[in-house]
């Protein structure tokens, strides 16, 4: 992110626009629907220009700007559209220490105007970092047609209240009273009464929260998905994005967690295998002790919390502890490394079965039902394989499987480093040796044929 977005106050503030035409017209509206004072520099101005300074009340010379004019400019807009002018007013205004943007120049400019939704006091900006202006417009567009014009009317009947809101303790309970207000009892009685109800329906939506105790808190115990914040349920995103504390895994990637609130809590409980590890026993209390703060908490697990992920264990302890709990599903690692092949788990004539099975148990190496596992056209998915790929190699050997059963291994599944291994039974061990990171084994299936191309030349290139 090369500009940062930031809101700059432009309350009596001096702005400064030179130009004659279009460029110069289109700040002069945008800059308008701010307080700020404005001086624009046109010697030859267009007419709708010279109309639009006079509408705006915009201080209108009609000459170039000269040294002593930019004196205490916060912002200044080159909007001649011929090079040296602009070039001449740049140099001119960052003397003065004003902030310059050079109109469709994106190198010579300080700082880059967005697309501007504007439901104000609420507004939202939409940047590309000048690489594709087509792609903003195109986005505030969609946005205005989402947003309801009521928008801003909620905003600032809500910002009027807010000194009455403050009889709420900081922190989570006046934070669930400001959700219900902007995504219910708000918009509920703005549609229906008018927004001259609006401090009627505050007041007594303050009444309510006041009255409530702050009670106990509860755990989500969320399914993640396999890495990709795409393929995260919907549920599980709006779960994050309410939590007060987040209590995650080590295979909770950076882009989900920045889901979450900045103002979260973050409680990092990685387990790794043959490595350091979070006791069990330690999760549960993080779980139950936030909790009991009256905490919103999210377990947040890699994959599906339901797969190799101590569901039961965990929510045996919180019901013993009388925490309300509920658990949301996610992607597993096994469907969503099937797709990356563009495989299906069980096919009709191949295999009846599906078997998710785990490579370690708390005693290491886990052993299995070998002889179904070695059938002819049976599929597993083996989570945790890569480790134990010489492990699961001898024992489906040993069990009869063929040595040319097919294993494809995928290696940070859903996620920008994925790797994807096309493999054998006789070659898996060697094969698990060039991987790193949290891999899934498919045995039994080998890539379709695109998604078999596009792995030869992941291949090819690493």
């Amino acid at each position: 992110m090369q500009h940062f977005p930031v809101y700059l106050d432009l309350a009596a503030a001096r702005v400064v626009i030179a130009g004659n035409g279009a460029f110069a017209l289109a700040k002069l509206r945008l800059l308008a629907r701010t307080p700020a004072r404005i001086t624009l520099f046109a010697p030859a101005p267009a007419r709708d220009l010279e109309v639009a300074a006079g509408e705006h009340g915009a201080t209108l010379l009609r000459r170039p700007a000269e040294a002593a004019d930019l004196d205490g400019a916060r912002l200044a807009y080159a909007a001649h559209g011929e090079g040296a002018a602009d070039a001449r007013f740049a140099r001119l205004a960052r003397a003065a220490g004003a902030l310059v943007n050079v109109v469709d120049d994106l190198e010579a400019s300080d700082h880059i105007t967005p697309a501007i939704v504007d439901r104000a006091p609420v507004t939202i900006a939409i940047g590309t970092e000048g690489a594709a202006p087509v792609l903003a417009r195109a986005i505030k567009a969609d946005l205005e047609e989402r947003l309801p014009q009521g928008l801003g009317t909620l905003a600032r009947a809500g910002k009027l209240f807010r000194p009455a809101a403050e009889a709420l303790p900081q922190g989570r309970r006046r934070r669930a009273f400001w959700s219900d207000y902007y995504t219910r009892s708000g918009p509920e009685v703005l549609a229906e009464a008018g927004a001259e109800l609006l401090d009627h329906a505050l007041h007594a939506l303050l009444e309510r929260h006041l009255r409530a105790e702050a009670g106990v808190g509860r755990v989500d115990l969320v399914g993640a998905g396999p890495g990709d914040p795409a393929l995260m349920t919907l549920k599980a995103r709006q779960l994050l994005d309410a939590a007060d504390v987040v209590i995650h895994d080590r295979l909770v990637p950076r882009p989900i967690l920045d889901l979450a609130r900045r103002e979260a809590l973050f409680v990092p409980v990685g387990k790794e295998g043959f490595g350091p590890s979070t006791p069990q026993d330690a999760i549960n209390a993080a779980m139950i002790d936030h909790a009991r703060t009256g905490a919103r908490v999210v377990r947040l697990k890699g994959g599906d919390a339901s797969v190799f992920a101590r569901l039961d264990e965990e929510t045996e302890a919180l019901a013993a502890a009388g925490i309300d709990w509920s658990v949301t599903p996610g992607i597993t690692a096994a469907s969503a490394a099937a797709a990356a092949i563009g495989r299906s788990l069980t096919r009709r004539g191949r295999n009846a079965e599906l078997r998710l099975v785990t490579a370690h148990d708390t005693q290491g190496f886990a052993e299995l039902d070998w002889p179904a596992l070695a059938r002819p056209g049976a599929v597993a998915a083996v989570y945790m394989g890569r480790t134990a790929a010489r492990f699961v190699q001898g024992r489906l050997m040993m069990h009869g499987a063929s040595p040319a059963t097919p294993v494809t291994l995928v290696a940070n599944v859903a996620r920008p480093d994925q790797r994807i291994l096309t493999s054998r039974l006789d070659r898996l061990a060697a094969d698990a040796a060039q991987l790193s990171g949290p891999a899934i084994l498919l045995v039994g299936l080998g890539p379709a044929q695109a998604a078999a191309s596009f792995s030869q030349r992941i291949e090819d290139m690493a």
